[in-house]
């Protein structure tokens, strides 16, 4: 005879494995979005991840076996587009959570502040009213160090108090992080009805690549050790891997002490190119043989700028010093981020196993 605690322990468990909470994660082939979704399936969330075409999902799918996942019978898709406000209402049906990552990045074609801002600001307001229809409970933004550190400097680091300074210097890309936070900030202030939110800011992001199609924080690391980048602009920033970047979107996601608040993400000290050249020449060998030995200086830099686009997005911040304190998430969260270094590694060796190098 089984016993009837047996058969209440079983009931139990079978309730809760039909009452899996949904996660909607936008721009579900990128970079942080499927590592946010390796996290949240090894956690028992159902998860529910945007593309703009469904063609992706075998990708994505391949990503995630690469990071460990094996099984997809709580992972879904939908069609979405940061232009197109009704695809986040199909999307968000059903969903008690959202962790929106879906936003212009650098390495697109777009030029103008209209091509960054208009659909980050807009895309995000469309993804919030469409949660707060949908009845979702927390968003999570992934908005940028962009946000809290351009148009200013600062012989501190940046904290969750700062906020970038939009003037002369401040390009579109980082134009668009701050204003589209903000936008998010004023939505749950005005419109929220409830709702809560909180904000990942990432530093440079880092960490182990998932197929041959990367974020382009990656080609830092690929341009060297292939020794496209024949000397160092003089650059000092934070570095933070992908996986505690994910693992701090959970903590936003799941920890009370998270609504409200926004947390900056950075593991350790900020790092001069060259330094992180320097890490890849100590640890990699041969490999890192092409890895530049020296800084240019800022009128080689400006120099080229002229000829490409890219290279002018970081004349205003040469000889800058960009610290960064990831303090509140450590003490708030618990958060316990990998160092720059190991970041910088997992991110040369996995693009050596992709045979990117």
């Amino acid at each position: 005879m089984i016993s009837p605690f047996i058969v209440e322990i079983c009931f139990i468990n079978i309730s809760k494995m039909k009452n899996k909470e949904t996660v909607l994660v936008t721009g579900g082939s990128g970079f942080i979005a499927c590592y946010c979704m390796i996290t949240l399936l090894n956690n028992g969330y159902k998860v529910k991840a945007t593309l703009r075409s469904l063609k992706k999902s075998e990708l994505v799918k391949k990503m995630l076996q690469e990071g460990g996942i094996h099984s997809f019978e709580d992972l879904s898709f939908a069609e979405a587009d940061l232009l197109d406000e009704k695809s986040w209402e199909r999307a968000a049906e059903g969903c008690q959570y959202v962790i929106h990552t879906a936003s212009p990045t650098p390495h697109t074609d777009a030029e103008t502040e209209d091509d960054f801002v208009t659909p980050a600001k807009n895309g995000l307001l469309f993804v919030m009213r469409a949660a707060k229809k949908a009845g979702v409970k927390r968003e999570v933004l992934t908005s940028a160090f962009g946000a809290v550190s351009y148009g200013t400097i600062k012989n501190t680091p940046y904290t969750e108090e700062d906020w970038t300074i939009i003037n002369d210097t401040v390009f579109p890309y980082q134009r668009s992080k701050t204003i589209s936070e903000k936008a998010a900030w004023d939505f749950i202030k005005n419109e929220g009805n409830g709702m809560e939110l909180s904000v990942v800011n990432p530093t440079t992001v880092m960490g182990p690549v998932l197929s041959e199609d990367y974020a382009h924080s990656i080609q830092i690391i690929r341009q060297m050790l292939n020794g496209e980048m024949r000397g160092c602009p003089k650059l000092i920033t934070g570095y933070v891997d992908v996986r505690d970047v994910a693992d701090l979107h959970y903590k936003a996601l799941t920890m009370a002490e998270a609504n409200g608040q926004r947390f900056i993400a950075v593991g350790g000290e900020a790092l001069s190119m060259l330094e992180v050249a320097q890490v890849l020449r100590k640890n990699l060998g041969k490999v890192a043989d092409k890895t530049p030995t020296k800084e240019l200086p800022n009128w080689v830099i400006r120099l080229l700028a002229v000829f490409n686009p890219k290279i002018k997005m970081i004349v205003p911040h040469l000889g800058l010093v960009k610290r960064a304190s990831s303090e509140k998430a450590k003490t708030l969260l618990g958060w316990k981020p990998r160092s720059a270094e190991e970041a910088i590694l997992a991110t040369a060796e996995s693009l050596i196993r992709f045979n990117q190098i």
